[in-house]
């Protein structure tokens, strides 16, 4: 197997620190600069990471972390990750569909501007508003992402220490990643987050805090040019 990522993206970081932790042998490629050469292109149209390549999908190559997480999962039997159990699985499905269709639209228009990636289309970051309004709309978001980090802690985190329930899902992984970018925007974690991402890092051991490194050294980077 080959994964195609991006090291800074907290897209590709859970996918990353799955395949450590579940020790699936893969080719790991850093694709920064090349996700719309023809090559790429050719193999993912929709130029985007992380993306896995393997003989065994129909078309050759799969995108989107969740999806990517969940096949690997069902073709190796890791229902450590995924459980099997229908119900169980349901909640760590709608986890992940809640955060890639809530919480990250809203994160990523939050820190965004501040780790210089481009906007979506159609947004007011992306348009051609004054400084003064785009950060009126990135602030705004900023201020919603109260409501979807208190949904993952009452409902999704319950009294449980992860998603998964007393060990880590893929959807764990997915949430934690996710976290990873508010450091971008000095955003002040509830103190619960604080100690669920430190559960995490405890629970996963290198196989988190190595990729994660990558995504924490370019946040530092990115503010050190700010300075």
């Amino acid at each position: 197997m080959k994964l195609n990522v991006l090291k800074p993206s907290v897209n590709s970081l859970p996918v990353r620190v799955l395949m450590r932790a579940a020790g699936l042998a893969h080719e790991e490629v850093d694709a920064w600069g090349h996700t719309r050469s023809p090559e790429y292109l050719a193999k993912c149209p929709a130029h985007m990471t992380p993306m896995l390549e393997t003989s065994d999908l129909a078309m050759g190559a799969l995108w989107e972390s969740c999806a990517i997480m969940q096949y690997l999962c069902n073709k190796h039997g890791l229902t450590k990750y995924y459980p099997a159990d229908p119900a169980k699985r349901a909640v760590i499905d709608s986890a992940m569909f809640y955060l890639t269709g809530t919480l990250y639209p809203l994160l990523s228009r939050a820190t965004y501007p501040a780790l210089g990636f481009p906007g979506y289309a159609g947004e007011v970051g992306a348009s051609d508003a004054s400084p003064a309004e785009k950060e009126k709309a990135r602030k705004a978001a900023e201020e919603a992402l109260a409501e979807p980090l208190e949904v993952f802690r009452s409902f999704y985190i319950g009294s449980d220490k992860f998603i998964g329930g007393a060990t880590p899902s893929i959807a764990d992984m997915r949430f934690a990643a996710t976290l990873e970018f508010l450091a971008a925007i000095d955003y002040k974690l509830p103190a619960w987050a604080k100690s669920y991402v430190a559960d995490m890092e405890k629970a996963l051991g290198k196989a988190y805090m190595e990729p994660a490194g990558d995504v924490r050294g370019f946040i530092q980077y990115v503010k050190s040019q700010k300075k």
